[in-house]
């Protein structure tokens, strides 16, 4: 099937789904993907980010990945030595209104994202319509998508679209993150104004966006009582050292030959190893509440899968860049217990836990299954940083035919692992 026009802007095989929107516009200028690019393999990375002693190692921070080699918008870009490539370009109409929806598809890195000359009317987060807010800049973490008006009310010309990154350590690349958004009737050219550089975000996303459809939490259910801590850990066997990011002491490591579903289906969820990371969640249809812990100095994209997330709060973003030493700022329930907002909280499904800081977040169990909440950061979730909710267990038969696993099981044993060219050494996920 043909794509649609608009999808010439470079992303293939794309499909539009259109939900309901909260303020008006009049062209669709489709998804636009910006995401970092790595020269060498994810699997010769992942092997360097998990050794502590990789030569991109930030003193006091073993297994820091190196910046990206790029950063493609819709899969393309100039390469940093400016020998080859070129400028994904998109297309303004003077005097009319451009929904644009972008997406962070990155492995590591996160960006603030500016038009020069115009500013970003904000409708929607991770597919939830807001009430329409108004920035000039806008910070887009691993994982999360906006959808965003562009009014093209300037003159006709070329605009630089820039991605800039914050002091915090949320990713890099070596050359300039750019793209051009070219009024028609312009001459194909690059823009003059580089524009200025928008205000740090340290990695930190705003909790104040206001849902169109209102959901509120109970007020008096919060509690630190689930509490869900991570951390940095280096653990050496057999002089081999490895870096992980355990949740409540246990990194996750996930069995390929013998998934979650599959202990569903067979009646013995009991005897899952406890490096699955399983927590149950058993009661339908009420909130669950979590206290996710950050005791490092690394931000990170939380995302959960199967829901949205209402956010409560969140404690603030450090206002300097990169410091190993522990300055936590624990959650204090006497101060900040007071502080969350419970009535129609920002409502999304990937959300930034704060350096040295908490998060607190809020879902509704009304989806049974095996929901996986992890770093969006690849190499995070590769050294363990993941839980697996398991939702109403005795109500999963019922929402899906567990014996149709039987089949592609039966199937992944003959080929895994004599059939596969590469064995898992990582959680699994």
């Amino acid at each position: 099937m043909a794509l649609p026009a608009q999808y010439g802007n470079g992303v293939l095989g794309a499909i539009r789904i259109n939900g309901p929107a909260s303020s008006n516009y009049d062209d669709d200028l489709g998804p636009l993907v910006i995401s970092d690019w790595y020269y060498g393999s994810a699997f010769a990375l992942a092997h360097r980010v998990n050794s502590p002693t990789n030569p991109y190692s930030i003193p006091g921070f073993p297994g820091s990945p190196p910046p990206s080699d790029n950063i493609l918008f819709n899969g393309l870009n100039r390469r940093a030595n400016g020998a080859s490539g070129s400028y994904r370009r998109f297309t303004l109409t003077a005097g009319r209104k451009h929904l644009l929806r972008l997406i962070n598809g990155s492995v590591q890195a996160s960006f603030t994202v500016s038009l020069v000359g115009h500013s970003f009317t904000i409708v929607a987060t991770d597919m939830v319509p807001i009430t329409p807010v108004t920035v000039t800049s806008l910070y887009i973490g691993v994982g999360q998508r906006y959808d965003v008006i562009i009014n093209a009310n300037q003159p006709v010309a070329n605009y630089w679209f820039n991605a800039t990154f914050s002091s915090a350590p949320c990713g890099g690349a070596t050359n300039r993150p750019a793209m051009i958004f070219q009024y028609s009737g312009a001459p194909t050219a690059n823009p003059t104004s580089a524009g200025t550089v928008p205000p740090d975000s340290r990695c930190a996303d705003s909790l104040n966006y206001t849902p169109v459809v209102s959901k509120s939490v109970p007020s008096a259910s919060f509690t630190t009582g689930n509490t869900l801590n991570t951390r940095l850990q280096i653990s050496t066997t057999g002089g081999i050292s490895r870096v992980y990011w355990p949740v409540n002491n246990t990194p996750m490591k996930v069995n390929w030959n013998n998934p979650t579903l599959e202990y569903v289906k067979n009646s013995n969820t009991g005897t899952m190893p406890a490096n699955t990371n399983v927590i149950s969640v058993p009661t339908a249809n009420q909130w669950t509440f979590w206290l996710i812990v950050n005791n490092s100095s690394i931000p990170h994209p939380v995302h959960l899968h199967g829901h949205d997330i209402l956010i409560l709060g969140a404690s603030p973003a450090l206002a300097a860049p990169i410091n190993p030493t522990n300055r936590l700022r624990p959650y204090n329930p006497s101060v900040d217990g007071p502080a969350l907002k419970i009535a129609n909280p920002t409502r999304r499904d990937t959300t930034m836990l704060p350096a040295w800081g908490w998060l607190a977040l809020a879902y509704r169990t009304n989806n049974p299954g095996a929901w996986l909440m992890h770093c969006h950061i690849a190499w995070h979730a590769s050294q363990g940083f993941s839980v697996q909710f398991l939702e109403q267990l005795t109500s999963i038969p019922t929402v899906m035919n567990l014996n149709e696993l039987t089949g592609n099981c039966n199937n992944w044993d003959a080929f895994y692992p004599s059939g596969a060219p590469f064995l898992q050494d990582d959680s699994g996920i």
